[in-house]
């Protein structure tokens, strides 16, 4: 009997770390992973670069291809536009998770791969349950609903990491998360 080739999925990837355990589970799922990078929320710039080192890095290690697009940060910042004084986890972040999946499917449907995905869902800071809903709306049976968090998704990535000396940020990404990491830090 010949057992039929894995299907490949788009992987929106927010960062390296989050990557590790999520392509792993995605192989163990019998999918062949391409990884793409495409935050245009992250910020500054100096955090986008050490973000997609860090992705480069998980590539070349885990041994997947990874795409990059260039970052539309004057859209992202039009997007999310007076939604700064938000709490993280609302609308602001369900735009951005719609910006970002909407550019995965278009470069899914580019490449002719069939279905897309988030690493998002991989972080305890995220709601598995909103990205999901807002992937299917987007791509409907095409998005991979998953919550790479549970089997201990997030605690797989954080292994890598650790194992490989990888870079960990201390925010979620945009201009915003960064300012209310900093003033939780500073509450400590």
């Amino acid at each position: 009997m010949v057992c039929p080739l894995p299907s490949k999925v788009l992987l929106h990837i927010c960062c390296g770390i989050c990557a590790g355990g999520v392509v792993q589970r995605l192989r163990e799922e019998g999918y062949e992973v391409v990884g793409y990078f495409y935050n245009p929320n992250i910020y500054p710039l100096s955090e986008y670069k050490k973000r997609l080192t860090v992705a480069e890095g998980v590539a070349k290690i885990l041994k997947f291809t990874l795409i990059t697009e260039a970052d539309d940060a004057k859209k992202w910042e039009k997007l999310t536009n007076g939604l700064g004084g938000l709490a993280e986890g609302g609308e602001r972040c369900s735009r951005c998770y719609r910006f970002r999946l909407q550019k995965a499917l278009a470069k899914a449907n580019e490449l002719g791969i069939e279905l897309f995905t988030t690493t998002l869902t991989v972080s305890p800071h995220k709601n598995a349950t909103v990205i999901g809903q807002i992937g299917q709306e987007i791509g409907g049976a095409r998005f991979l609903v998953e919550d790479f968090k549970k089997h201990d998704g997030y605690k797989h990535s954080l292994e890598l990491a650790k194992k490989h000396y990888l870079y960990r940020q201390h925010y979620c990404g945009c201009r915003y998360s960064l300012v209310e990491a900093e003033r939780d830090h500073r509450s400590l």
